[in-house]
């Protein structure tokens, strides 16, 4: 394990990064022996950072959790990270693409919860009486750190590579549809360049929810009533360019719509 002085230090590597737009070289170069639970102990300071400034927690992100992702990364395990109010856009917004790095977004389904979910031995069943509803969901990928030759390590450090999240289309109750094949087709600039289906996400989307309220449970933390839980990638991740505009039809689940600029 890291000890406290070089967890801060990396956290205020990462910190310049994002203030500079800029990118750290690999941190397991850096640190060869560095673990998984060193790496959260690096986000878990940079959450901690931002609840001292007066951010809001809203969530929770997962990644890597289907094979387009797993295989775009060549990470074969999931991840995750935190979510605050102020990373979150309504559909139709204009975003400033400068404010990250390796700008990339994929298509997404959220989980808002209703009631809290403590693990271990969190099931399937567990999650969906515990949703409100789910609703469309885009997230916007920034890096913080190299992406080339990056492990879990790296991009648990990275907070999951979380930018942004853009909500949007309809909220549905989850027994409404039949989650596993919500669909979605995505265009950059009025072309389709990639689609999915939700059962991408380990062979239902709200298994990543499983995964994610046992894995908190590891590190001592829940899923709180209220949060809104991106569940995972179902389409590999689309780079974006300024001028470059996302829309993502969900079929009866509705659109989405943002620019960058």
């Amino acid at each position: 394990m890291l000890d406290e002085s070089t967890i801060a230090a990396i956290a205020d590597d990462l910190a310049q990064a994002e203030k500079d737009r800029t990118k750290i070289g690999l941190l397991t170069t850096k640190y060869p022996d560095m673990t998984v639970e060193d790496s959260y102990a690096v986000q878990n300071e940079w959450r901690r950072r931002g609840e001292a400034s007066g951010r809001r927690l809203i969530g929770h992100k997962i990644g890597l959790t289907s094979k387009p992702m797993q295989q775009a990364t060549g990470i074969s395990e999931p991840d995750y990270g935190a979510i605050f109010a102020d990373q979150v856009y309504d559909t139709g917004s204009v975003i400033d693409h400068s404010q990250y790095s390796g700008v990339r977004v994929e298509v997404e389904l959220a989980f808002v919860l209703k009631d809290e979910l403590r693990g271990p031995d969190i099931s399937l069943l567990d999650v969906l009486r515990a949703t409100e509803y789910v609703v469309p969901a885009l997230e916007v990928l920034s890096s913080r750190i190299e992406m080339e030759g990056r492990t879990i390590v790296d991009t648990i450090s990275d907070n999951a590579a979380l930018g942004a999240m853009v909500l949007g289309g309809n909220p549905v109750a989850v027994d409404a549809v039949d989650l596993r094949r919500v669909g979605a087709l995505l265009y950059r600039n009025e072309s389709v360049e990639d689609s999915g289906l939700a059962a991408a996400v380990l062979d239902h989307p709200a298994r990543g929810i499983v995964w994610l309220a046992n894995k908190l449970a590891e590190h001592g933390d829940v899923l709180q009533a209220g949060e809104t839980v991106l569940a995972g990638s179902f389409t590999r991740p689309m780079w974006v360019s300024p001028g470059d505009t996302v829309h993502a039809d969900y079929g009866d689940l509705g659109v989405i719509t943002c620019r960058f600029e």
